[in-house]
């Protein structure tokens, strides 16, 4: 068997022939986070989309709400680029000196061009960390805003000190014992039950005004309301399921994380084509699934909720991994996936995964063993869910932090 025909250089070209037309979302899924090397082959292959294929989005796994901050830096807003990287990202992602020059690099690209050219980025995770969920309040009070400044105060159902003081103090949102501990959420109280009616109204209202918010802000602004309110809406979900005590609460909240990321997704699908960068799992087509203790918790990823909705237009290449020497991942078994691929030679190369299933024949390849539990390698029985694989030889160490997905 050999596969050496049908690895390609990792560049737009290469991957837009992988495709019938060009998607609306181009999913880059890599298998874990906080390396350079592989936040520095998602930039590159950006800045070739852009160029070549009319791409104008970048999209990553942070909150949704914090890329807000560097949105409107890339676009030309107020601020340093140290503040931004502080404040626009989650996960820790802002340490990362990557994301830091894609960041400079737009703002310099943007620089004295018209908004219809511009650059755009977006954080499409919702605000929600490993040990908790943001409160509701930003979100929420950003809607209301929107519409009290745009609509007559009688069609708004409540008042901003209303929302105040059904909010109460946001560390009571916040409480880290809370993921754990269901007891210790406020997402069941009487007043968090009420803030999600008033915030559902909100969103209804903002639906059913559409045509008039529009012209009477613009595009740009009601597509920021809509985020805000998606976010308020789902973060009170979201709480709401953290005070829940049933043995379906963990899986729940992994769905709804991604279900609030396929929105945003989706969201963005509607503005034109966007390269989203986030962890395998979190694109990936396949069903997901977790051990937890005794718990077997299964759940639909935000790559297939949306591909689901936007079929073709929806496109994932999955990123494998040869080694990551300095997190004790060695070279892998040749008959493993990522083994397989090690025999390239080169150190990086875009896969046609239905010419290497077409290739594998009757060979069985069987799943990678990992010793670092923020690496997750590729599944063998799922090489059909993707539309290619990024191969990518041998990991440096880089100076970058961030979360398991």
């Amino acid at each position: 068997m050999d596969i050496k025909d049908d690895a390609r250089p990792v560049e737009a070209a290469s991957v837009m022939e992988l495709f019938p037309s060009r998607p609306r979302l181009l999913a880059l899924g890599e298998p874990t986070h906080g390396e350079d090397v592989l936040l520095d082959l998602r930039d590159e292959l950006f800045w070739q989309l852009v160029e070549r294929e009319g791409y104008r989005t970048i999209a990553i796994e942070s909150d949704c709400l914090a890329g807000l901050v560097v949105d409107d830096y890339v676009t030309g807003g107020a601020g340093t680029l140290d503040e931004v990287m502080e404040r626009g990202f989650s996960h820790g992602f802002g340490a990362s000196a990557a994301n830091r020059e894609l960041v400079r690099r737009m703002r310099a690209h943007n620089d004295g061009r018209p908004a219809a050219e511009q650059l755009r980025f977006a954080g499409f995770d919702a605000p929600l960390e490993m040990s908790g969920a943001a409160s509701p309040r930003a979100a929420l009070m950003a809607l209301r805003t929107y519409l009290a400044t745009r609509l007559d105060a009688d069609l708004l159902t409540c008042t901003a000190e209303t929302l105040d003081r059904l909010l109460g103090a946001d560390e009571r949102w916040t409480d880290p014992a809370a993921m754990m501990d269901p007891s210790h959420s406020v997402g069941r109280s009487a007043e968090a039950e009420r803030l999600r009616l008033l915030a559902e109204e909100l969103v209804a209202l903002l639906d059913a005004r559409t045509p008039y918010l529009i012209a009477a802000s613009s595009r740009e602004e009601w597509h920021r309301a809509r985020l805000h309110g998606r976010t308020a809406t789902g973060l009170l979900l979201y709480h709401s399921w953290m005070a829940d005590t049933s043995p379906g609460r963990m899986a729940r909240l992994l769905g709804l994380r991604d279900s609030m990321m396929a929105a945003n997704l989706l969201a963005l699908a509607e503005r034109g084509p966007t390269l989203v960068h986030a962890h395998n799992r979190h694109l990936q087509r396949e069903l997901s699934t977790m051990r937890l203790g005794a718990l077997s918790l299964e759940w639909w990823s935000a790559g297939a909720l949306v591909s689901a909705r936007l079929g073709g237009e929806y496109a994932f290449l999955a990123t494998a991994l040869g080694t990551i020497r300095h997190r004790g991942v060695g070279v892998p078994p040749p008959d493993t996936v990522e083994g397989l691929l090690y025999g390239l030679p080169g150190e990086r190369h875009v896969v046609n995964v239905h010419d290497l299933v077409a290739a594998l024949g009757d060979t069985r390849l069987v799943p990678r063993f990992s010793p670092y539990y923020g690496y997750f390698p590729l599944d063998p029985g799922h090489l059909t869910d993707t539309d290619g694989i990024v191969f990518v030889r041998d990991v440096a160490r880089s100076s970058s932090a961030g979360e398991t997905p």
